[in-house]
């Protein structure tokens, strides 16, 4: 089997500032799907047809991440924040339906002193979001984070996250496996990986410690990686959501030097 990867438009093509042309510029790289973590800075109909002129599949997007100013990332385990977060998971859907994406990561937010009532109201709103999802034929997603490149990031135990997962019982909540994360959270990443592949519903990747192509210097063996996956038979996607460590065209040379066919 092959693995199917997919270009983030919020990391790569940075090169453009225009949405449209990430898209074709994606297109034109070989991908057939791209993630775009954050879309609503654009009208639905212009993200639309961006999608629909480049003629490549909608893999991912994510909750609106609150004030970027504030610094936030998202609201799922913010008490204060209920109201703001049911808002904003039924406009994530609206985008997801309008851009036939089947997956949409929902961001818990930062908390500084985390309380049980953190993590209740995490789980309360995830099952509300993980309901509202399933009559839409959405997966919801949560993604651990670690706290070292996102301090305070409520959600950064890929352990945590399976208790929740399992907690909410639904079949439209599964992890986001980012192995940048897991490997700086938790290491150990073959036995990691084969633990919780049963639960992920999405793959993203970025080289350890600088967070660039796969083929720069680092401490994860992707070649390895990428073999595991194919004997685990994971038919899923996998986001590139890296850095690009010149300009994204040039990084992509990791693809044929690891002879891989998009």
């Amino acid at each position: 089997m092959s693995l199917k990867f997919c270009a983030n438009l919020s990391f790569m093509f940075q090169e453009s500032s225009s949405i449209l042309e990430r898209y074709l510029s994606a297109k034109r790289c070989g991908f057939k799907g791209v993630e775009y973590a954050f879309p609503y800075c654009d009208h639905i109909s212009s993200v639309v047809d961006a999608k629909s002129q480049a003629g490549v599949e909608q893999i991912l997007i994510n909750v609106p991440q609150g004030d970027a100013s504030l610094g936030e990332l998202g609201h799922a385990a913010l008490p204060e924040k209920k109201t703001v977060f049911e808002e904003n998971i039924k406009l994530s859907i609206e985008y997801a339906k309008a851009l036939s994406c089947k997956r949409v990561h929902i961001m818990s937010g930062k908390v500084v002193q985390p309380t049980s009532l953190n993590m209740t109201t995490y789980v309360e709103n995830l099952t509300y979001a993980a309901n509202l999802m399933e009559k839409e034929g959405i997966v919801a997603l949560i993604e651990p984070i670690n706290n070292i490149t996102v301090p305070h990031y409520f959600m950064n135990s890929y352990k945590t996250a399976l208790d929740v997962v399992k907690t909410v019982n639904s079949p439209n909540l599964k992890i986001m496996m980012d192995l940048f994360h897991l490997q700086i959270i938790h290491g150990n990443l073959t036995n990691n990986i084969k633990d919780y592949l049963p639960y992920v519903g999405h793959i993203q990747i970025a080289q350890v410690p600088n967070r660039n192509e796969p083929n720069t210097p680092g401490e994860m063996n992707f070649p390895y990686i990428f073999s595991l996956l194919k004997d685990l038979k994971y038919d899923g996607w996998i986001g590139l959501e890296y850095k690009p460590l010149t300009n994204t065209v040039n990084g992509l040379s990791w693809i044929q030097e690891y002879g891989i066919v998009l």
